[in-house]
C-alpha cells in the first residue's frame, strides 16, 4: 500500500485542539447594534471554521480506520472480526467506518495526484470535498484550481462546475444546445439532470429524445424531455422486474410507444412500478407467512396447559397464521376502520426451507 501523504493543513498540525480555538465568540442574537449583514458574516465565519475542522477530523478518522482495517487484513482471522470488534468498541457502525475510509482515500488521492496542496483543503466545506472526490477528473481539476486561488468551495460551487462541464462535453446533447449553454442562452442547471436521465436509457431512446431537443432547443423542451427520460427509465427498469409482463407476451416497446402517443407515459410508468412492488411484496408476504406458521407450530408443540398465556398469544395470532389472513386497518373505534382479508394458496411445490 502506498503511504499516505502527510497531512499538514492548519487544523491538523500537532494537536488540533491547541491549534484551533473552537470556543470563538458568537454574536449576541439580541444585540440590535449588530447589523443583519454583520451578524450573518460572523455566523458564516464560525460555521466555516467548524465545517473545515469537521472535514479534516473525518479525514484523519478515515486514515485511522484504514490503518486498523489493513492491520487486521494482514494478521487477522481473514473475516475482519478484529476490525469489527474494534468498531464496536468505538461505537462506530461498519457503514460509517467505510464512509470515512472512502473520504480518507479521496483526500490522499487528490493530494498524491497534485490536484490539491494540503492547505487547499481549508477552502472546502465537508460536503463540497466529498462531492469533489466523487466528480469526474476534469471537474476535480477545475474545483482544485478554484481552491488554489483562495475561493471558498461549497457543494453548490462543485455542482455548478460539474453541471457546466456536463453541458459543454456530453455527446447526448445536440450541438445547438451546447452552443446555447456556452453563451448562457440556456442555463446549465437544466442540462445536467437531462444528461443523467438519458444515460440510463438504451441508445434508441437516447436518439429519439436528442432529436426532439434538436427540433426545439429551448428550456421548456428540456424540462419536458427530462421528465420523459425519467419516466422512460422508470418504465424500462420496472418492466423487467414484473414476472406477469414476461409471462404475458407483452410487447413492451409497442406499449411504450402507445403510452407516449396518448400522453399517459407518467401513469404507465407508475403503474408498472407499482406492479413490480406488488409482486415483490406478495413474495415477501408469502415467505413471512410460512415462517410465522412454522414458528407458531413449534411454540404450540413446546407449550401446554401450564402455559395459558403463551396459548393466549397463539390464539391472538391465529388470524395471521390461517389460510385466510385477516387484519384490521385503523382504530377499531374509528368510522374509517375496516377489516381486510386475503387467502394465501400455493401450488403445493417445495417451500423455502427445501432450498
Amino acid at each position: 500500500m502506498t503511504p499516505a501523504v502527510p497531512y499538514t493543513a492548519d487544523l491538523t498540525q500537532g494537536n488540533p485542539a491547541k491549534e484551533v480555538d473552537l470556543n470563538f465568540q458568537l454574536p449576541d442574537p439580541e444585540d440590535e447594534k449588530i447589523s443583519e449583514p454583520e451578524f450573518k458574516r460572523q455566523i458564516e465565519v464560525a460555521w466555516q471554521v467548524c465545517d473545515r475542522f469537521d472535514l479534516q477530523t473525518d479525514i484523519w478518522r478515515g486514515r485511522i480506520l484504514r490503518t486498523v482495517r489493513d492491520r487486521e487484513r494482514k494478521g487477522g482471522d481473514g473475516r475482519g472480526t478484529g476490525f469489527l470488534n474494534w468498531l464496536k468498541d468505538q461505537e462506530i457502525t461498519k457503514s460509517q467506518a467505510y464512509s470515512l475510509i472512502e473520504l480518507a482515500d479521496s483526500a490522499d488521492a487528490l493530494l498524491q495526484e497534485g490536484l490539491l496542496e494540503p492547505q487547499d483543503v481549508n477552502q472546502f466545506s465537508k460536503r463540497a470535498f466529498v462531492e469533489t472526490a466523487q466528480s469526474a477528473p476534469e471537474v476535480q481539476q477545475m474545483v482544485s484550481d478554484a481552491a488554489r486561488k483562495g475561493d471558498h468551495i461549497t457543494r453548490r460551487e462543485v455542482r455548478q462546475i460539474s453541471d457546466e462541464w456536463t453541458a459543454m462535453t456530453s455527446e447526448l446533447l445536440p450541438e445547438e444546445v451546447r452552443e446555447k449553454a456556452a453563451n448562457n442562452t440556456i442555463p446549465t442547471r437544466y442540462l445536467a439532470p437531462l444528461v443523467r436521465e438519458m444515460e440510463k436509457l438504451p441508445e434508441l431512446h437516447q436518439q429519439t429524445l436528442k432529436t426532439e431537443i434538436t427540433i426545439n432547443p429551448d428550456v421548456d423542451t428540456l424540462k419536458q424531455v427530462t421528465s420523459e427520460a425519467r419516466y422512460l427509465a422508470k418504465y424500462l427498469g420496472a418492466a423487467n422486474q414484473v414476472q406477469s409482463i414476461g409471462s404475458g407476451g407483452v410487447e413492451l416497446e409497442t406499449a411504450l410507444e402507445e403510452a407516449l402517443r396518448v400522453g399517459c407515459l407518467s401513469a404507465t410508468a407508475d403503474m408498472v412500478t407499482q406492479a413490480a412492488q406488488l409482486e415483490q411484496t406478495a413474495a415477501k408476504l408469502y415467505t413471512t407467512w410460512k415462517r410465522l406458521n412454522k414458528l407458531a407450530e413449534r411454540v404450540y408443540v413446546d407449550s401446554g396447559e401450564s402455559t395459558p398465556n403463551l396459548r393466549s398469544l397463539l390464539n391472538a395470532l391465529a388470524p395471521l397464521t390461517s389460510e385466510i389472513v385477516e387484519i384490521q386497518l385503523g382504530d377499531s373505534d374509528s368510522p374509517l376502520s375496516r377489516t381486510i382479508r386475503w387467502r394465501l394458496l400455493d401450488d403445493g411445490g417445495p417451500d423455502e426451507s427445501d432450498f
